[in-house]
């Protein structure tokens, strides 16, 4: 079979800056990739490269030449375990790269099926969750109107940035604004393990799900620390990577976070998911900021997590793609009316 492949960098603006424990952003850098069939069924891709991580737009257009020349040299888009393996083989690292080329894969394979992605995997897109909305770090009475603003826009989930010195007088302020959501906090690796133990002891009286990577993934020693003392379950993020980390995250935290960009690939994703299941995990996926060329995919996830964090286009000023709808933060499995992961141009 004969593919054609190509790829473009977008600049997205933010609807508004948005800051985490690490710094401020204001533009989403993605770099989108389309992989074409010979009967014209186009798959589409999105990469949300995070400097964090080691990669930016620019290397994720550097490494793409060599992965798609991966992909035209199989020439079966259906052949996804050995794309996946023979692309590790040749980029080891640019996860995000490696992504956006197994979700234009996935995207192209349930086309040519006819069908949506959720419907491939065998799942049932009535098990879905809620995904949060995201409030990041602004001075304490701009997060009260971004809180405000979420919940007029129906979201009943709300994910809240610390660590900064004001932590608790910012989710004091949140659950004054939202006394009936469900409410997690995310430090961004910001605390020390006895600063975090101390917050989260203090942070227990607010009703919060839990508390993610409180510490440096760079300590686990410290990581785990915080999980035996702490007051709240503990999310893993920054620490759990691949599916390769479940098993030492496991003794670490309550919940295990996937993302697509940190993981490389959807299969990846998926294999994340159950060897979380297999250690007693819950878990969660979250995004970077990012187009729904590449959310959309993430959402037909949605029936395997016990929770969602997939606002990441909802943060753009402007999409270049419509997704999977999500009123109110509900991720509409069921109103998905076209195959493959459901994204298109508006």
């Amino acid at each position: 079979m004969s593919l054609e492949t190509g790829f473009e960098r977008v600049t997205m603006p933010l609807e508004f800056p948005f800051t985490i424990a690490r710094g401020t952003q204001t533009t989403a850098e993605n770099v989108i990739v389309r992989i074409e069939d010979e009967d014209g069924t186009v798959g589409v891709g999105g990469a949300a490269p995070s400097s964090h991580y080691g990669e930016t737009a620019a290397t994720v257009k550097a490494v793409l030449p060599d992965l798609l020349a991966v992909v035209e040299d199989v020439g079966d888009p259906h052949q996804l375990e050995r794309i996946e393996r023979r692309m590790r083989q040749t980029i080891e690292r640019n996860p995000a790269a490696r992504c956006a080329v197994s979700i234009a894969l996935h995207d192209l394979v349930t086309k040519r099926l006819d069908v949506p992605l959720y419907r491939y995997w065998g799942l049932d897109p009535a098990e879905t969750v809620e995904s949060s909305y995201t409030i990041g770090i602004d001075d304490t009475e701009r997060m009260r109107e971004k809180t405000e603003t979420a919940l007029e826009r129906g979201f009943g989930t709300l994910k809240v940035k610390l660590g900064t010195d004001r932590d608790l007088e910012i989710v004091e302020t949140i659950r004054d604004v939202a006394p009936d959501v469900r409410l997690y906090v995310d430090a961004n690796e910001a605390w020390t393990p006895r600063e975090a133990v101390s917050r989260i002891e203090a942070l227990a009286d607010y009703d919060l799900e839990f508390v993610e990577q409180p510490v440096s993934a760079t300590n686990p020693e410290g990581l785990r620390y915080v999980y035996e003392r702490a007051a709240l379950p503990i999310a893993a993020d920054e620490s759990c990577l691949t599916a390769a980390d479940v098993p030492q995250v496991a003794e670490r935290c309550d919940v295990a976070n996937l993302k697509l960009m940190k993981c490389g690939s959807l299969r990846e994703a998926r294999r994340i998911v159950h060897a979380a299941r297999a250690h007693g995990l819950q878990v969660m996926c979250g995004c970077m900021t990012e187009s729904n060329a590449s959310i959309a995919a993430a959402c037909h996830l949605a029936p395997l997590l016990d929770y969602a964090d997939l606002d990441g286009s909802l943060l753009l000023a402007d999409d270049p793609y419509d997704g999977v709808s999500m009123p109110g933060g509900r991720i509409d499995l069921e109103g998905v009316e076209r195959s493959g992961i459901g994204v298109a141009r508006p």
